[in-house]
């Protein structure tokens, strides 16, 4: 697992997420802000038990 910092696409507060090391391909998952709760798209690759890519995305229907 390797803590990555991002900014929450909704409350725009800097943020940490876990994301899994130990995978071989292109991995999406929801997490939740740690801020204002609402789910978050983060997709991110893996090579060499490195993180080479990341994205995140507010998921539709989740604005206020």
């Amino acid at each position: 697992m390797e803590e990555m910092n991002i900014q929450c696409p909704y409350c725009l507060q800097a943020i940490t997420v876990l994301v899994d090391t130990g995978v071989y391909e292109y991995t999406t998952l929801v997490d939740d802000c740690e801020v204002c709760c609402r789910p978050i798209e983060i997709s991110y690759s893996v090579d060499d038990g490195m993180v080479s890519s990341l994205s995140y995305n507010a998921i539709d229907g989740n604005e206020f």
